[in-house]
């Protein structure tokens, strides 16, 4: 008996078990055929989101200033293009001058070369039209270059300015954040967390640095190099000093606690000493606005009014002989 035979005798595709299955089947089958596929919606989802975002950022680039939309992208381009035009013999150490400022306004080495080519030439320009109305051509130019060398080399006395504050700002911070890293350590958090807990005690440019080494390591860079970044970074010789021993401790495995500790309480020292020494350094400065400024104003108040007196003696005595 083959095989036909047997499922027409057995009546097989009339019985309600093989309709029922049947109809399941053919619904299933109509629902595949509509229903959208599960990448296509995990597609259209993610679609649907970015033009969310992209709406949002639209919105709020729409409400920020015309200056911070139009002219301060163009502004960082004419920066851009006036650096090319400089000297490339400096700009490690302009570099490295900007990441001792706190790379202030974004910029980059070529941008703060193209700020002071600018600086100069807006000025000298100013300076030859301001003096140009009273003075002759010549004297107007030999002006307008001085005010030109002198806005040349005015940002950079700005930025060494800056990066000389944000040094002061991270060594006068350095010992109170020593402590807060000493207590975090010694209350059982790991090395990454008390920095990140520092970082959001305080607001200072040494916290600043804090935060920025802890998001380092927690995108995979080793804890020595993101330590050792941020101590070139500074440019301040006692953090450098206690990176060094930290990096060290940690190749030896001394305790971290330990280190800190002893690195917090000789800050503490060297802080007191420099207390120190610009108490001592007080008197010495004190000489200038002293002679030049109170004992002329002293003498003015106590002698001034015998002033009068002493000419009409002197008239007298004068008129007398």
């Amino acid at each position: 008996m083959d095989l036909v035979t047997l499922l027409t005798s057995y009546d097989i595709f009339t019985s309600p078990a093989t309709a029922a299955a049947l109809t399941f089947l053919a619904v299933v089958l109509i629902w595949m055929a509509f229903a959208p596929a599960r990448p296509v919606r995990q597609v259209q989802s993610r679609l649907d989101s970015y033009l969310d975002r992209q709406t949002y950022f639209e919105t709020v680039e729409i409400s920020r200033p015309f200056a911070v939309r139009v002219l301060l992208p163009l502004l960082r381009r004419l920066l851009s293009i006036l650096g090319g035009f400089a000297p490339k013999r400096n700009l490690e150490k302009i570099h490295e001058m900007l990441l001792q400022a706190g790379e202030p306004l974004g910029l980059t080495v070529l941008d703060f070369f193209g700020l002071r080519l600018l600086t100069a030439l807006i000025l000298g320009v100013g300076g030859v039209l301001y003096f140009g109305r009273s003075l002759s051509f010549q004297m107007a130019l030999r002006n307008g270059l001085l005010f030109a060398g002198v806005g040349f080399f005015l940002p950079l006395f700005w930025l060494r300015a800056k990066a000389k504050r944000r040094r002061q700002a991270i060594l006068r911070a350095l010992p109170d954040a020593l402590d807060m890293l000493t207590i975090s350590v010694e209350a059982g958090l790991a090395f990454e967390s008390a920095l990140a807990q520092v970082g959001q005690k305080w607001q200072n440019p040494l916290t600043e640095a804090f935060r920025r080494v802890a998001a380092e390591m927690r995108v995979g860079t080793p804890r020595d190099v993101a330590l050792q970044r941020m101590a070139e970074r500074s440019g301040v010789e006692e953090l450098r000093t206690f990176v060094s021993v930290l990096i060290q401790s940690n190749q030896l495995g001394v305790s971290i606690a330990q280190v800190l500790h002893s690195q917090a309480a000789e800050m503490r020292t060297k802080r007191r000493q420099m207390a120190e020494e610009q108490a001592r350094q007080a008197s010495v400065k004190m000489v200038f606005p002293l002679v030049f400024l109170i004992f002329p104003a002293l003498f003015i108040v106590i002698l001034g009014p015998s002033i009068p007196t002493f000419l009409f003696w002197m008239e007298r005595l004068t008129s007398g002989n």
